[in-house]
């Protein structure tokens, strides 16, 4: 396939599934809601894309990495790691459990700022002990099991 054969494809993909994981996707159908992919707007959503990303620099970068290139006393990191127990969620070895502690030792010299949204469990408390940590609620609605799903306590860890 072609570069932009293969970005329609991603693109088709991620709109058609839940939650956007790129491995492991999960497809569904409701009846009472029309699909979620129209051929019709494809070209409005590229041109919006096109638009919103027009100036922007994207990297395939290890975190480490990208935090070290592009910190500065001005630079301002949001972080969205997997969360706690769900680190195989964007492809096997991607991101491993050890990846929270360089997290936390990485974001502990830089530069600039930085937030964070994770999961709030013993194990993210103790990793970012070191942060400022605020804890928020959010409702979770997509998960495997109706357990999974419902009011939660989320984490904000921010630059003390």
């Amino acid at each position: 396939m072609t570069d932009l054969e293969r970005a329609a494809r991603f693109l088709y993909l991620q709109r058609t599934s839940f939650g956007g994981k790129v491995s492991g996707r999960n497809f569904g159908v409701a009846k009472d809601r029309p699909g979620r992919f129209n051929l019709t707007t494809l070209e409005p959503m590229l041109e919006d894309l096109h638009s919103r990303l027009s100036g922007v620099v994207i990297e395939c970068l290890d975190f480490g990495d990208f935090i070290r290139r592009y910190d500065s006393p001005k630079t301002f990191f949001y972080l969205d790691p997997p969360y706690w127990g769900c680190e195989n969620d964007y492809g096997k070895s991607v991101f491993e459990r050890a990846d929270f502690q360089r997290i936390a030792d990485l974001m502990s010299g830089i530069k600039g700022r930085f937030l964070m949204s994770i999961n709030d469990v013993p194990e993210i408390r103790e990793v970012f002990a070191g942060f400022a940590i605020e804890e928020v609620a959010t409702t979770y609605t997509i998960g495997k099991a109706n357990d999974a799903r419902g009011a939660r306590a989320e984490l904000l860890i921010q630059t003390p």
